[in-house]
């Protein structure tokens, strides 16, 4: 679709070319530093150039001490199984008013709703592509992944590696812009766009039967300068997709144009400095120590080889001999001088323990940067086992206080984006259970209830549970201030603390009625009770003589008691 424009004005397809230009320029100022972090952290990863793209050449030769990548590597797992682990959950919808959640058939379609958005997860590559996720914004502080809706599988992610995207922030801070360069060939563009929407040089090609060559292409995905609300096809949404070809000169068409409602990538910061678009990592923090480690090991390899396999003076009749001079060689010289003889051209004194201390101080604060110590903490507990659930729940919240704003930004720009567009894909595809009245209107929340994210709750938990200790306590000389305490809010509580699946508690109006079930059930088994003791002795009472009844009565009154003449 070719637009006309007045004489000297650019056409969308050109501005979209000067915008991906401008974006490129911004970005090019962090490139130098990307590529120095993947040269020794994640060799594999960052797309500088759009070449780069399948290529299996050797790429560790700067990986001396793989330290570094291993801590990464700790981090990203670290990660993945602390705020999104594929084997138990990590979040759940809620609502901001607490009364309504206590309503049965609503937390009922609160938990079947994030259960099946779980499944989700786990039939798509969401988590193929969290892991690589952790990875890049450890090593490059930022990271981008196109959402896409899936026939499949409901939603798809299109992850992608530092370098082969720009990214633009809007006046607040947040991502609203990605551009994507990369390959594509032409079998590839002639069936997702259609021939006639290809450039001439592709439809050459393709027609000479090269399907295989490849083509460069750009995705960009920008908010709409103007649109018509009124309409709801996809060239009047409030976000603009647009794939074209960057190379091509007098060419004015896209490949393809269309829109979204709202922006369908993921673009998490590690940290943001002031107005910066893309964040700092834990990999830029340390990267002097990765250098100055690898220099240290490359040292240390010198030094031992000077000592084991030295340079020597020997005499210059020892020419042609060296050979013999390897383990088990012989050589049979004369010395005619005192210092004729073999020796070493310098002496290295090596002190090996000075060295690996060094090193070892190296490794733990590149350790330290990635957080791998505190990571690891769990799995290098003593060897007995021996672990008490508060001792476990203290290296949880020391987690917590390193890792805090870290997740905090994570959870507003990786998650709880990524939670939206997966449930108005699962609205958009009429596969939600149906929700109850009561949530007619209202917004839902999300809560976040992974291991990491719980942490913040052990704090408020650990409070509950000396509270409660302190009332037990205090229960045994003033038994009246257990009526201070609402049992019922009290399992509410640890439940919501805990993220308990609500079909194990059961409503405050279920439960109240069972106890008071109970306690009648106990006031009439109570009152049976006393009713069968007076009968029994109503019974025994029956069963005694009149007469000996009265000599007992009498002995109590004194009428039958014996004179004291009887009694001697």
């Amino acid at each position: 679709m070719t637009s006309s424009n007045p004489v000297g004005t650019p056409s969308g397809y050109q501005r979209k070319q000067r915008r991906k230009t401008a974006l490129w320029t911004e970005r090019s100022s962090w490139d130098s530093h990307w590529r120095d972090i993947a040269k020794y952290l994640t060799p594999r990863s960052g797309r500088f150039q759009t070449s780069d793209v399948n290529r299996g050449e050797k790429k560790h030769g700067a990986v001396i001490d793989s330290t570094g990548a291993r801590a990464l590597r700790t981090l990203a797992a670290g990660m993945m199984s602390g705020m999104t682990s594929p084997a138990r959950p990590w979040f759940r919808l809620a609502l901001q008013d607490r009364d309504l959640m206590e309503s049965a058939p609503v937390k009922q379609w609160l938990f079947e709703t994030g259960a099946l958005m779980r499944a989700v997860f786990g039939a798509s590559n969401t988590y193929q592509a969290l892991h690589q996720c952790y990875t890049e914004l450890g090593a490059f502080g930022t990271w981008a992944d196109f959402v896409q809706p899936d026939f499949d599988n409901v939603i798809h992610h299109y992850p992608m590696t530092v370098g082969e995207y720009a990214l633009a922030a809007n006046d607040k801070g947040v991502v609203d812009t990605l551009a994507r360069e990369f390959k594509m060939t032409v079998g590839q563009m002639v069936r997702q766009f259609g021939r006639e929407a290809c450039s001439t040089a592709v439809r050459n090609l393709h027609d000479r039967g090269i399907l295989d060559a490849w083509v460069d292409v750009v995705h960009m995905v920008e908010p709409r300068a103007s649109y018509d609300r009124t309409k709801r096809d996809n060239l009047n949404m409030p976000f603009a997709s647009c794939y074209f070809e960057p190379a091509q000169a007098n060419w004015d068409r896209y490949l393809s144009e269309s829109g979204y409602k709202r922006f369908p990538a993921l673009c998490p910061r590690w940290e943001i400095t002031g107005n910066d678009v893309y964040g700092g990592s834990p990999a830029m923090e340390c990267l002097g120590d990765v250098k100055a480690l690898q220099h240290a090991q490359t040292r240390k390899a010198q030094a031992i080889d000077l000592q084991v396999d030295p340079p020597l003076q020997v005499p210059t009749a020892y020419k042609g001999q060296a050979m013999k001079r390897m383990p088990g060689g012989v050589m049979y010289v004369d010395a005619t001088t005192p210092n004729g003889g073999i020796r070493s051209a310098y002496e290295v004194n090596l002190r090996l323990d000075f060295l690996l201390a060094d090193i070892q101080d190296q490794r733990d604060r590149i350790r330290g940067s990635f957080y791998a110590d505190l990571f690891m903490m769990l799995a290098s507990q003593p060897a007995n086992g021996a672990m008490t659930a508060t001792e476990v729940a203290e290296r949880h919240e020391e987690k917590l206080l390193m890792l805090g704003p870290v997740l905090e930004r994570l959870h507003n720009e990786l998650l709880s984006p990524f939670i939206d567009i997966t449930f108005e894909r699962l609205a958009t595809a009429g596969v939600l259970p149906p929700p109850p009245p009561e949530l007619e209107g209202v917004d839902l929340e999300i809560e976040f209830i992974s291991t990491l994210a719980q942490a913040q709750r052990a704090v408020a938990a650990a409070g509950s549970d000396r509270l409660l200790g302190t009332i037990s306590t205090l229960a045994g000389l003033w038994p009246e201030v257990r009526h201070k305490v609402n049992p019922m809010q009290v399992v509410d509580s640890y439940a919501e603390m805990f993220g308990v699946d609500p079909k194990m508690i059961v409503s405050d109006d279920a439960a109240q009625a069972a106890a008071a079930a109970e306690a009648q059930a106990a006031q009439a088994a109570q009152q049976g009770a006393a009713m069968a003791q007076a009968v029994d002795s109503a019974k025994t009472a029956s069963e005694v003589s009149p007469d000996g009844l009265r000599d007992v009565m009498g002995m109590f009154q004194g009428y039958n008691s014996p004179t004291p003449i009887e009694a001697a």
